[in-house]
């Protein structure tokens, strides 16, 4: 019996362990799933694909995260009738006016079936600051390393639980003001999420006054340090970068993004330049930290060395240094994170623009249109299976086939706005919509 349990492990894929999706985009950000199929094409309303559908009450934009049998999700609630949304392409930077009480709260669903195995309310009162129109004041994604869930909320405060939904420790970081630095009145909420890395939790908190990096210890919640940043007001996630040489946590940023100690907060590089308003998260592979973002006179594409050191700005009309292997100063994200699967990194634009490059020396494959200019994207895209998928703020999801040359293999309709980044575990997509949160996967699974 013993022999056969052995045989049975070692057929399990690889990857099998990789199917958690602890944090934003999953492991490291990386948006990407392995060892199993994953369909084309599914249709909401005649449940084609379709494994299990649920509601999700109030507004959040945060995404599902997973670990084992258990999906979290955040939202806010409010007390009186539905928040407002505006989606789409525009340029109003105005705050949303909302005097509510909210309810902030996170969900533990069972991946089987969607049934709520248990919510609980993290935080009751009025929002300490305001929201954008498209933004929510549940942006920030869960984490989890199967023993604790982390679920911030920004000003709000940050709380730890265990699986089962009990409260371990719970943190007041004062008011986060985020918004933009050039209108400081307008309020538009927080996007950086909470990662996990071992013992310790790290935010990035780039706000309007008293921007920070800090790490807290899982256990207790205590802080194990913390370091300012002379920055303005970002919404990237942190990217903890483990390998054996050069591990780092790497932000994203305006005025200084870079690369810091994972143990001190002590910085290791630097560079500035780019868009004023960073949102995508900084990805790795191939020994290569991606990082892009846009606003303003710049749209940069950095592939920076995972082994940079100091400040390593690139000089004027200077695309490549001892520690960039190579840049673009226009062609880079405003709003999703791009993805790298396999040799090929895809930037896929808040206009529906999807350029693909080759990820190790920044040659441009193709440069085509998922659809018309007037299609507004904010999530970022997921992979899986030799498949793209790219997601519409009007809930249409595009499934690009990997490669270096363009295939759109298919256009799937959710029937709601959808701006939060899916989620994939063992071939199940994990769409969460204005509404609802959403199962799709083959039906020979």
């Amino acid at each position: 019996m013993l022999s056969l349990l052995v045989t049975i492990c070692l057929l399990l894929p690889k990857s099998y362990a990789g199917q958690n999706w602890p944090s934003f985009r999953g492991p490291s950000a990386s948006g990407i799933a392995k060892g199993f199929n994953t369909p084309v094409k599914w249709d909401i309303e005649k449940s084609e694909n379709i494994r299990w559908k649920i509601d999700v009450p109030g507004l959040g934009h945060s995404c599902p995260v997973i670990w084992g049998d258990r999906i979290f999700v955040t939202t806010a609630v409010k007390d009186d009738g539905q928040s407002r949304l505006k989606v789409g392409l525009y340029g109003d930077v105005k705050s949303e006016k909302e005097e509510n009480i909210f309810s902030w709260r996170l969900y533990c669903i069972d991946v089987k079936n969607g049934k709520i195995l248990w919510h609980r309310e993290s935080h009751k009162g009025k929002p300490k600051v305001k929201r954008h129109p498209k933004s929510s004041h549940a942006n920030a994604t869960a984490c989890t390393d199967g023993n604790y869930v982390v679920a911030f909320f920004g000003s709000e405060g940050m709380y730890c639980y265990d699986m089962q939904g009990g409260l371990i420790w719970k943190k007041d970081l004062g008011t986060l003001d985020w918004g933009y630095y050039r209108m400081p009145a307008a309020q538009w909420g927080g996007g950086s999420s909470p990662v996990i890395h071992k013992q310790m939790v790290i935010i990035q908190c780039d706000v309007q006054q008293k921007s920070f990096l800090a790490a807290f210890n899982l256990k207790d919640g205590a802080q194990l340090w913390k370091t300012t940043r002379d920055e303005v007001p970002t919404w990237g996630t942190p990217t903890v970068y483990s390998g054996k040489k050069h591990p780092q946590i790497i932000v994203n940023g305006y005025k200084h993004i870079g690369g810091y100690d994972i143990e001190t907060g002590k910085e290791i590089w630097k560079m500035k330049g780019g868009g004023d308003i960073p949102v995508p998260t900084p990805i790795v592979a191939h020994n290569l930290i991606y990082i892009t973002n846009a606003h303003g006179r710049m749209s940069p594409i950095y592939a920076v060395q995972v082994s940079a050191a100091g400040d390593i700005s690139l000089a004027k009309e200077i695309s490549s240094n001892k520690h960039v292997a190579w840049s673009y100063n226009k062609g880079g994200n405003y709003m999703p994170t791009p993805i790298i699967y396999k040799e090929y990194l895809y930037c896929g634009s808040d206009t529906g623009r999807l350029s693909c490059f080759e990820a190790k020396t920044g040659k441009l494959q193709y440069r085509e249109r998922l659809a018309d200019g007037s299609v507004a994207f904010s999530a970022s895209p997921v992979a899986a299976d030799g498949k793209i998928y790219f997601t519409a703020e009007k809930g249409d999801i595009y499934v690009v086939e990997a490669g270096s040359e363009f295939k759109l293999l298919g256009v799937n309709k959710m029937g709601e706005t959808c701006m939060a980044t899916p989620a994939i575990s063992q071939g199940t997509l994990y769409f969460r919509t204005r509404h609802q949160l959403v199962a799709v996967t083959e039906d020979k699974q």
